[in-house]
């Protein structure tokens, strides 16, 4: 079965990683076009899944190399906004296990500045599933904006939000505050073991995916990098290991983990509603599948999800 349509809204950041200069008073930066929902709706083009992406881009050297990635990744721009304002900045430290920490150069930058006529006009007919999160639920002007936009495709469309905890831009009780809403508004809610931390500190994961159910969400799934995955289904859960791999950096791990989980159920028919015909088994082998996605984007610099042919020869290779 050929998936239908997913489409993804939110911000694409220009991720900036330091490398060694000439100098010792120069700092050299190589610039990758990321940000969680863009590098989503990349992974979920790479895989297969014709992804639109919704998303407000600038027209400085930031904004084309945003477009150019996109579009040579098979990404539908059809509804993208060309903006006005700058590109958002991210500047990445990697510790020595590959985790990144960011500093954001993002105020008054285009990703923030939806507006109800540029949603407006957006046509979901077409569409399986709505993905978003991260800064776009939480920056405004634009994130009431956005949180209308769901509410609006909610009752065609399966809803899927990950939160994506920025602390250094938003504070979390921000988050927190809008949280339960969105669980009301969403089928699927993916964040990570430290977006859990920031938003509900202390609890075991198997009892905030309770509280999340108890909001209105049907399938929570925590992933807990070398871990591996929780999985919630209406309070049936499942573990599922993490795949094992040469870590480069983490960066859009999760983000990439998320393309595989809704590909997956995608391809399957399983997407488009209220998630009714959904099983623990068919979650189980959305998330398997997620984990590989994710370990082969671990494998390389940056955000830089695979394609379909390369998680082939790395299925292959793992059955070897």
């Amino acid at each position: 079965m050929n998936p239908r349509q997913i489409t993804v809204l939110g911000e694409c950041v220009a991720d900036a990683f330091a490398e060694p200069a000439n100098t010792s008073n120069e700092l050299a930066l190589r610039v990758l076009p990321g940000g969680g929902p863009a590098n989503t709706a990349v992974s979920l083009a790479r895989l297969g899944t014709p992804a639109r992406f919704l998303v407000r881009l600038s027209g400085d050297v930031f904004g084309r190399l945003f477009r150019a990635h996109l579009k040579a990744s098979g990404v539908d721009l059809s509804d993208a906004v060309q903006a006005a304002e700058p590109s958002t900045l991210a500047v990445a430290e990697l510790d020595a296990q590959g985790q990144a920490a960011f500093s954001f150069h993002a105020q008054n930058t285009a990703d923030w500045q939806w507006t109800f006529e540029e949603l407006a006009r957006v046509d979901l007919s077409e569409t399986a599933c709505l993905h978003t999160g991260s800064l776009a639920l939480v920056q405004q002007p634009g994130a009431t904006v956005v949180e209308d936009f769901l509410a609006a495709a909610a009752p065609h469309a399966t809803i899927s939000i990950d939160p994506n905890v920025r602390p250094l831009l938003v504070h979390p009780d921000i988050y927190r505050a809008r949280l339960a809403h969105w669980c009301s508004l969403a089928d699927v809610l993916r964040l990570s073991e430290d977006d859990l931390e920031l938003l509900l500190p202390g609890t075991p994961p198997e009892q905030a995916c309770d509280i999340w159910h108890a909001a209105g969400a049907r399938l929570v799934v925590i992933t807990r990098g070398a871990d591996g995955v929780l999985a919630s289904l209406d309070g049936e859960q499942v573990q599922v290991p993490a795949v094992s791999t040469s870590v480069a950096d983490t960066v859009g791990a999760g983000d990439s983990f998320t393309a595989g989980l809704l590909h997956h159920l995608g391809a399957r028919g399983l997407l488009g509603g209220r998630l009714t015909e959904l099983s623990l088994d068919d979650v189980a082998e959305a998330c398997r599948f997620g984990t590989r996605v994710a370990a082969l984007t671990c494998s390389v610099v940056g955000p830089n999800p695979p394609w379909q042919s390369q998680l082939a020869q790395f299925a292959a290779a793992d059955r070897a």
